[in-house]
């Protein structure tokens, strides 16, 4: 895999390390595990050193938290941490990423997106009465959008479309190509965060 993650790298393409998923509760007991994680991401994934690295030499570019479980405890500080770690490399760009339900604020994640940096959250408009289904009515991107304006520490935070490829891919909030698109435009014309 590690020839394939500099493959995709070399042409452009950002490699992320998605921690969490739909399955267990998964949080840390206090601030300082949330730290000792992060010395634990870094040293296997990042620029680090470790006796055991998943991907050999491969450097990903950043990690995407879609924590559906658990609580919040310790995740500010696992990424205050990482983040101190990514200012010593200068040597490329790394990126803190973020995949909440839609339903605002997240259940895991609310706290976190409100006090730690973010440069993107894919927001899952899916499995939730806020997905690409309910659009207009119940679909609530105005409510990410405002959040990365006026209460997402990065003020350019980017929100993206989180979206089922495919009906199999979720329980229900898919939609087809033609309709995610009419969806698509509708955002990019009135939410500045997409």
């Amino acid at each position: 895999m590690a020839a394939d993650i500099k493959f995709c790298q070399s042409k452009g393409k950002v490699v992320l390390l998605s921690l969490g998923g739909a399955s267990g509760a998964y949080s840390f007991q206090h601030d300082d595990d949330g730290k000792w994680f992060a010395d634990t991401v870094w040293n296997k994934f990042f620029k680090g050193s470790d006796a055991q690295r998943p991907f050999d030499d491969a450097v990903l570019d950043g990690i995407d938290l879609d924590i559906e479980g658990g609580s919040d405890t310790g995740y500010t500080a696992f990424i205050e941490q990482l983040r101190l770690y990514y200012r010593s490399d200068s040597s490329k760009r790394y990126y803190i990423a973020a995949a909440p339900q839609c339903p605002f604020p997240d259940a895991y994640l609310g706290p976190v997106l409100n006090s730690a940096w973010f440069d993107m959250v894919f927001v899952q408009f899916y499995n939730n009465y806020c997905g690409l289904n309910a659009f207009p009515g119940w679909f609530n991107f105005n409510d990410w959008d405002n959040w990365a304006r006026t209460h997402s520490v990065n003020k350019d935070v980017k929100v993206f479309i989180g979206a089922p490829g495919a009906s199999s891919a979720a329980s229900y909030g898919y939609v087809d190509g033609a309709t995610l698109k009419n969806i698509y435009n509708d955002v990019r014309a009135k939410y500045p965060s997409l």
